[in-house]
């Protein structure tokens, strides 16, 4: 695996990453313009689900080691200063975030995935989420931008660790499936009965995805498709993936 992204620097595009996300909904004419990378969304609907997520997250972080997340209430957003209302999620988020620096325990639900538990992993996968539906809301005013290459390459790595990398079986045949950034990066998965593991092994890819960093994580996401990316190999392999659900 390659280094991830320094803990300072996962804070700093967070909070880029929520400025862009804001512009986008600052732009927009109509909050309940549908969203269409997430089906049955508005994007009043989509800066609730962000927003109230974030402060979900804070109090994750903040509660330190657990067994389960706080128990809340959603914090409902208003209709009016939507914007100021998002700033300010984030803020509590990275506050948290600062607060409890990368190594300390927090509730996950990627317990049994490669990532560890910790507040580093889960300002890690809190990049991801902010920068992807910072993506659906640019695309829902017609100015979609890929992800800014440091998070889109980070984010690869991310989501094959924190989303695919499990002790659950593969349920089917044995596969290594490689990911190549057009940026100049590449990733390995091996994914058979022992479950799915992120890391160099010997042996000739059976599925290669090639792109940019943005395409493949979008893809992984659901934003984008196969077609949207070279596919080598095994064209089954992307389908199986899109579907698997460990346990």
């Amino acid at each position: 695996m390659h280094n991830t992204l320094a803990f300072p620097g996962l804070l700093r595009l967070i909070e880029e990453r929520t400025a862009a996300f804001c512009a986008a909904i600052t732009a927009a004419p109509d909050l309940g313009a549908p969203v269409p990378s997430c089906p049955g969304w508005t994007l009043y609907d989509l800066v609730q689900h962000l927003g109230d997520g974030r402060r979900k997250w804070a109090e994750i972080v903040a509660a330190g080691p657990a067994d389960a997340p706080p128990v809340r209430t959603p914090t409902v957003a208003p209709c009016e200063d939507l914007v100021a209302w998002m700033t300010e999620s984030s803020r509590l988020l990275v506050a948290a975030l600062e607060e409890s620096g990368p190594d300390r325990g927090c509730w996950a639900w990627w317990s049994d995935f490669q990532s560890p538990k910790t507040t580093g992993t889960a300002a890690r996968h809190q990049l991801q989420e902010i920068a992807v539906h910072t993506y659906d809301a640019q695309l829902t005013i017609g100015a979609a931008q890929p992800l800014p290459v440091e998070v889109a390459l980070d984010g690869v790595e991310e989501f094959q660790t924190t989303c695919v990398a499990t002790t659950s079986p593969w349920p089917h045949e044995p596969v290594i499936v490689d990911y190549h950034a057009t940026e100049g990066r590449s990733w390995r998965v091996t994914l058979d009965a022992e479950g799915a593991r992120v890391g160099d092994v010997p042996g000739t890819a059976d599925t290669t995805f090639s792109g940019t960093a943005s395409d493949l994580v979008l893809s992984f996401y659901g934003r984008k498709t196969a077609d949207d990316l070279k596919v080598e190999g095994d064209l089954r392999v992307f389908d199986r993936l899109v579907a698997w659900e460990p346990d």
